[in-house]
């Protein structure tokens, strides 16, 4: 079987592929900045590397990872974040024999791109927060002070090269034009690339999951967050299989084939409560709980796998819903979150409380911990408690 490396592999998703594969019998190699890793800590995982930042050292990283796949004699690269996948689409030159399977650099630019998704959103008639858009700080669409508040000021990439490192490029929040004014003024992505003003959307985070084999549609999937970290909304630390919005999975096939999509991508909607689902943003790359929709009969892992070395790959069209997927550590921090509240009422307290020891086992998976690969749980305790003993 062709020999996979696995980058990032402190992300969730890295773990979930890691296994995947490696129970599928594929030769699986991680890397991370360090040592060990969450993916690397997996009996699945035949070896551990370490390598130069990408954000930091990214020329570093590159030269790193050409020469441990020519050491390795590695088919697939497997990058697990936006950044790295960048990268590599950016230098795919340096991997002339190796699988890469993503669309080309133009193909997810222009679905990672923020600004250019939401216009080619609305030439497609999918909803889309009301925006406005800027070129640059000194050329706004309007006045400020005729925008809608809250106003969400999103720069139009996630990742931008900025004084010779990668550095992530935040969302920020405004209550009043005067706050949205010194934002612009002060954050540096919005003195160095275009960047979009939006109404903001109330609502609930919902998402369409994804895998397209040169634009033809393999599989969808959805899950719904039960519980996140921060309470207020974040990370899921659990989530549930739910059956895909018949609303949603319009939209986001709609978007996936209009781009002639390849590889996985996951399409994320603010759905407000009359149920009008909003386009946020595509993530061109697996997701954090990526384990669920394996664990439900959606294998994304493998299909990518399969896709990515010619061989066929079956559409699934059914999984199995109400499977839940727990991260107990995150879980845990979210119900410390929680408690550290003050203006939370105790009773929500005790329920938080009541729902974290009652996880409903019949129907609960955990992420991490599993038996007969407890590697990476034991990895991960051990981080946490560093953390905490660290802060304190």
């Amino acid at each position: 079987m062709k020999r996979a490396l696995v980058l990032d592999s402190n992300q969730r998703s890295a773990l979930a592929v890691t296994r995947s594969l490696g129970k599928q019998g594929v030769p699986v190699f991680t890397t991370e900045e360090t040592a060990p890793a969450l993916a690397g800590a997996s009996r699945y995982s035949r070896q551990h590397f370490t390598c130069p930042s990408p954000a930091q050292e990214p020329k570093k990283f590159i030269e790193y990872l050409t020469g441990l796949v020519s050491r390795l004699q590695i088919d697939i690269l497997l990058p697990m974040t936006e950044l790295t996948t960048t990268l590599l689409l950016l230098n795919q030159e340096a991997f002339p024999s190796t699988l890469i399977p993503f669309a080309d650099a133009n193909t997810v630019d222009a679905l990672a791109n923020k600004c250019h998704l939401m216009q080619t959103a609305g030439s497609l008639d999918i909803p889309v927060p009301l925006t406005w858009y800027a070129d640059n700080a000194s050329n706004l669409p309007d006045k400020l002070e005729n925008l809608p508040y809250p106003l969400v000021l999103k720069p139009g990439k996630s990742w931008v090269f900025y004084n010779n490192q990668w550095r992530r490029a935040a969302v920020k929040f405004a209550q009043t034009p005067a706050e949205a004014q010194n934002i612009i003024d002060t954050y540096w992505a919005f003195q160095t690339l275009p960047f979009m003003l939006q109404a903001s959307v109330e609502g609930h985070g919902a998402g369409v999951f994804a895998i397209y084999d040169h634009g033809r549609p393999l599989a969808f999937f959805a899950h719904k967050r039960l519980r996140e970290k921060p309470p207020s909304g974040g990370v899921s630390v659990l989530s549930e299989s739910v059956a895909v919005d018949p609303v949603q999975g319009i939209y986001a096939r709609k978007l996936l084939d209009n781009a002639a999509w390849h590889g996985v991508a996951m399409v994320e909607f603010k759905v407000t409560p009359d149920g009008t689902p909003y386009l946020m943003e595509i993530n061109t790359r697996f997701w954090g709980s990526l384990q669920l929709s394996i664990d439900s009969g959606v294998d994304f892992p493998w299909l990518l796998y399969q896709v990515s070395c010619g061989e066929q790959a079956n559409a699934v069209t059914d999984y199995k819903t109400e499977n839940r997927l727990r991260w107990l550590l995150g879980d845990l921090d979210s119900l410390y979150l929680t408690f550290k509240n003050r203006q939370a009422p105790v009773g929500k307290k005790l329920v938080a409380l009541l729902r974290f020891l009652t996880p409903s086992p019949l129907r609960t998976r955990h992420e991490i911990n599993r038996i007969g690969d407890m590697g990476p749980f034991w990895y991960e305790l051990r981080q946490y408690m560093r953390d905490i003993l660290g802060k304190s």
